[in-house]
């Protein structure tokens, strides 16, 4: 594989590890840790299969587009309203839990002022996503390597700790199965971030798939091991942003390198989605790149100086809503995209209805558990 690849990779991990693995170990503990990881596995599974019905329409249709555009093709004026709205709150609920996520990471490692740290993270993250592609593709490869080199670093220190305890790993309740919904859902919400990789892909386009599933497995099992080691540690102590709470717990280097973790998986999810968010305005509603990158980012930081500052409720809530209806939508697509699409695809998903129909449940299951 050759670079083009690997930055395709890089971009789908750096958009789905960012803020919803640092509220994993919380609702994990809150459920029990093995409910939440049978959460995990369904969420991953069926955000896998979406990705990839969606590469599919994406490598169907001639042009770029951002998840609006397809939608329009495919579905219609109404579909593309709803894919607007569905794109815009995931998008912008994001970005805001990144600028609430990254001041307190930034805070625990030197501790002045969590707002200050949210504002200057969130400047100097607007700056990157003005300049578009290249930036992010050049910043992007060495920020998720780095991401996942410190995790590694950050699974092995803790997972040999004295202070892994089994009991806090033990605990499985069916009917707290949907408490990680809406988190589990947030983490691996990175549909915008398809398109970018077909772009980055170039002529590359016959590895998308590969690209995507490669990117799947790697955040499950991050998610996954992420979990265990946190909520194996602090239980029922685990704090909305994971890294933050466990200063008590462990040494001062590992709390740091924690806490690191959490400011490079975060600013990368920013990169990714703020790019796509401001690539749907520029593509599909052709506005210019000034205004487009002002409506990207004006929104989220706006929102956070009026007081949106809960972590987990940000998260949950934008993951079950703005997922629910984007997995919907793209169960739709794909199926209209196989007899109208402009062009042969690289790879073909199989129909299955039972498959499809189970997806469509799971989405709407989540909208419906979100309002409730």
């Amino acid at each position: 594989m050759n670079r083009a690849v690997y930055e395709a990779i890089s971009t789908l991990i750096g958009v789905m590890i960012g803020a919803g693995i640092f509220g994993i170990p919380y609702v994990f503990a809150k459920a029990g840790f093995l409910t939440g990881l049978t959460t995990l596995f369904i969420i991953g599974t069926a955000m896998t299969l979406i990705n990839l019905y969606l590469g599919e329409v994406v490598l169907r249709t001639k042009g770029n587009h951002q998840l609006t555009g397809y939608a329009s093709i495919y579905l219609g004026r109404t579909g593309k309203l709803l894919m607007t709205a569905s794109m815009i709150f995931g998008i912008y609920g994001a970005l805001i839990a990144y600028i609430i996520g990254e001041g307190e990471s930034l805070n625990a490692i030197f501790p002045i002022n969590t707002m200050f740290y949210s504002v200057v993270f969130f400047l100097f993250m607007a700056v990157l996503v003005y300049y578009g592609l290249r930036a992010i593709k050049e910043s992007e490869l060495l920020m998720s390597g780095i991401k996942l080199v410190i995790f590694l670093i950050i699974f092995v220190a803790l997972f040999f700790s004295n202070n892994l305890r089994a009991e806090n790993l033990t605990e499985f309740s069916l009917t707290d199965i949907f408490i990680p919904f809406g988190v589990v859902l947030f983490a691996f919400l990175a549909t915008a971030a398809v398109p970018e990789m077909k772009e980055e892909l170039g002529k590359n386009k016959k590895y998308l798939k590969k690209a995507i599933i490669t990117s799947s497995l790697i955040a499950l099992v991050v998610y996954a091991l992420f979990a265990l080691v946190i909520v194996g540690i602090s239980g029922q102590e685990t704090t909305e942003v994971a890294t933050v709470g466990l200063s008590h717990l462990l040494g001062q280097k590992i709390h740091i390198l924690l806490n690191l973790f959490a400011v490079f998986a975060m600013a990368t999810a920013f990169l990714g989605l703020g790019l796509a968010l401001k690539e749907m305005y520029v593509y599909d509603f052709k506005l210019n790149n000034k205004l487009a990158w002002f409506l990207t980012c004006s929104v989220p930081i706006s929102l956070f100086l009026l007081g949106v500052r809960g972590f987990i409720k940000t998260i949950a809530i934008t993951g079950a809503v703005s997922g629910g209806l984007a997995g919907v939508l793209i169960v739709l697509m794909a199926a209209k995209a196989k007899s109208i699409g402009s062009r042969k695809p690289e790879y073909i998903m199989p129909v299955n209805n039972i498959i499809t129909f189970a997806l469509a449940v799971i989405f709407l299951l989540a909208i419906v558990y979100s309002i409730i």
